[in-house]
């Protein structure tokens, strides 16, 4: 061989046994019943309270109640589609989760939630404080035996969904100072109220979807063109506007939280009413990807002013 010639070395792709790819795809398909992206920001609603209700950050705190509500959320997200299997197999959105798609069994599925539920809420009194585990075991009673039910019966279920969605800024609060002081209940107003414009933005985006599975969320049944929902919406930012900048009445606050709130708030809304001229898919696509943008932006700037207060 010529040394001009260039020799071809090609290494061997290494491809995992099939039992191995079974098994992280099994993971992957309990991992997916939790809801991770619902999870991840409970944990971290309860994880701001926590912060926010102490005077000086408690870091084993702090991990004990985000561990601990992320158990009893994750437990949540799996008995929620266990109850709701059949509805998920009508809807497109939801045909293909695990439990509809006969990857996981309806058996496995309900001993991962109680599993997780109920060692969430055991973490939380044993290893918190009895407070934040009451107040967790009081939202997955009320987000599976309230809410849960109600959305194939009532327009009401958002707003019956909105009471323990809110929840983990109760949690955390609870976590640090072991009460639910006047601080606690704005935080709760805050995340009680997002909750409006990014449900009804989901809704309108595959009310189709829910109507064919019978659900009677408002965007689902709504004749009028989408007005009534996004009037909600609409109302929903304003008051969400307006908590957000109440929320200095409870807790102490600079000219830096309401500069950036107000700032947050305000595109908010605007990207909410651009969605109620069109209401579009399109329209309501882009408002959902904005309210999640907006919550941890918030989140953020209560963190900063936190810090700027505690330096000053």
């Amino acid at each position: 061989m010529s040394m001009s010639q260039k020799i071809l070395v090609t290494s061997p792709t290494f491809t995992p046994p099939v039992d191995i790819r079974s098994r992280i795809a099994r993971i992957k398909d309990f991992a997916t019943l939790a809801k991770p992206e619902i999870t991840l920001m409970v944990t971290l609603s309860s994880g701001l309270a926590c912060v926010l209700g102490s005077n000086t950050v408690q870091v084993g705190v702090l991990l004990k109640v985000m561990l601990g509500t992320g158990f009893v959320a994750g437990g949540a997200g799996v008995l929620n589609q266990y109850v709701e299997r059949a509805l998920d197999a009508r809807m497109r959105r939801t045909s293909k989760r695990p439990l509809p798609a006969g990857q996981v069994t309806a058996r496995e599925a309900l001993l991962l939630g109680v599993l997780l539920s109920v060692s969430g809420t055991i973490y939380l009194i044993f290893f918190v404080n009895v407070p934040s585990g009451l107040l967790g075991l009081a939202t997955l009673i009320i987000y599976l035996f309230g809410y849960t039910p109600l959305k194939t019966k009532t327009t009401l279920c958002t707003l019956i969904g909105a009471f323990p969605g809110a929840a983990p800024m109760l949690m955390g609060w609870a976590a640090a100072q072991n009460n639910l002081a006047p601080e606690a209940w704005g935080l709760y107003l805050i995340l009680f109220l997002w909750q409006f414009p990014h449900f009804y933005a989901i809704g309108w985006l595959y009310r189709e979807d829910y109507a064919r599975a019978g659900m009677k969320m408002l965007p689902a049944i709504d004749d009028d063109d989408g007005k009534p929902t996004f009037r909600r919406i609409l109302t929903s930012t304003q008051l969400l506007i307006g908590a957000s900048l109440l929320f200095t009445l409870t807790a102490p606050a600079s000219r830096l939280y309401l500069v950036l709130s107000l700032s947050l708030g305000l595109s908010f809304y605007y990207v909410a009413y651009r969605a109620s001229l069109s209401r579009s898919k399109l329209a309501a696509k882009t408002l959902l990807h904005a309210s999640v943008i907006y919550l941890p932006l918030l989140y953020l700037a209560m963190l900063l002013d936190r810090v700027y207060l505690l330096r000053r």
